[in-house]
């Protein structure tokens, strides 16, 4: 089927060069890490790979994950705990959540992007310490956060900022480094309150996550996150994957470039199959493209319609989005050609001109 569902932003899941450097990785070093990373998990590799990524989002230090879930959930209670005050925004992922909760701080959840909600929160309280966790780019709309506003309030307030990069890093900023660099908040304009973790799934094309920071930040957090502590380490040959992964995304300005141009093409045609359809099109310059169609039972009948024409593209409904929100998230990547946008977009002018008006379904 041709696939609108991956997170696979540059198409570098099956690239050649990632191949090889696996392959090359696993007759070095075998196939598992064998230990945690405080024990003997660490590699050359993964410390390689650490130093990399440090030097490509221009700041001091990294810590490799093999997960972003598990990143997430051990990163937030290390940083905050019972008597602190934590903020988060109300469309935040589902790991950053699950941290929040496990962390056992006071939790104030504020209105999307709600800046004003924010402040207040941050105003109203009298915590020792304070920390905002939000996604950089949200994973169901695809839009931006105000990176600078959320920074400036920390300055004010005293706090740190979590910043989770899943869907930004290796797509936006300057050659891919993700969304500090797209606001020009790293190398000297780097704060040293703001730690970014950013995972290594999506626009990378392997697995895993890394958090970035000031030393002081990177080491608490090597001593205390015990989802790295108590976990065994990733296995090197996937570090060698990610190395290589590094370099491309760092010269993958045409890659970048070709999938600006799809997303483009996509919402110039949905803009005409739109109007009459009842659904809306999300405001995104992202490579995550939400068509909202309303009703989990519409949004059903409208991959089933694509299933059918051979396009594979999910249905994500509540609780994931919130209700009446029901939609199609369309995932673009730079493996996507002309045709392939052109295909979807005539598939979905077919399955909204047979869709039954009254409700939004096929008979």
């Amino acid at each position: 089927m041709l696939a609108f569902c991956s997170n696979d932003y540059l198409g570098l899941a099956s690239h050649p060069m990632l191949v090889r450097a696996a392959t090359e990785g696993a007759r070095q070093f075998g196939i598992g890490s064998g230990g945690s990373p405080l024990v003997s998990g660490h590699s050359e590799a993964n410390g390689n790979l650490q130093r990399q990524l440090a030097e490509f989002v221009q700041l001091p230090r990294t810590l490799y994950f093999y997960a972003g879930y598990a990143a997430n959930i051990g990163i937030v209670p290390a940083l905050v705990g019972a008597g602190d005050a934590l903020f988060s925004d109300s469309l935040n992922h589902a790991c950053l959540i699950d941290g929040a909760r496990l962390s056992r701080a006071k939790i104030h959840r504020y209105p999307h992007g709600d800046l004003q909600a924010l402040e207040a929160a941050l105003a109203s309280g009298d915590a020792k310490r304070k920390l905002i966790i939000s996604d950089a780019v949200f994973s169901m709309d695809g839009d931006i956060a105000d990176v600078p506003a959320l920074l400036q309030l920390c300055e004010r307030f005293d706090a740190l900022l979590l910043l989770d990069d899943a869907h930004g890093f290796g797509v936006l900023g300057e050659q891919g480094r993700g969304t500090l660099s797209h606001f020009g908040l790293s190398g000297l304009r780097a704060s040293p309150r703001v730690l970014y973790m950013a995972t290594l799934g999506k626009a990378a094309g392997v697995c895993g996550a890394f958090v970035a920071g000031s030393d002081p930040l990177i080491e608490w957090l090597l001593q205390t996150t015990r989802s790295y502590i108590f976990a065994t380490a990733a296995p090197p040959l996937l570090a060698c994957a990610l190395s290589a992964s590094i370099g491309l995304i760092e010269v993958g300005n045409e890659l970048r470039s070709h999938l600006q141009q799809r997303i483009e093409q996509l919402r110039t045609g949905l803009a005409e199959i739109l109007p009459g359809t009842g659904w809306s099109l999300g405001e995104s310059s992202t490579a995550i493209q939400p068509l909202v169609v309303g009703s989990n039972e519409a949004a059903l009948s409208v991959m089933d319609g694509l299933t059918r024409r051979g396009i594979w593209v999910p249905a994500i409904r509540p609780p994931t989005v919130p209700e009446g929100t029901a939609r199609l998230r369309i995932a673009m990547s730079a493996a996507h050609t002309e045709a392939d946008v052109d295909n979807l977009i005539n598939a979905l002018g077919e399955v909204a001109h047979h869709l039954t008006p009254e409700i939004g379904v096929f008979p």
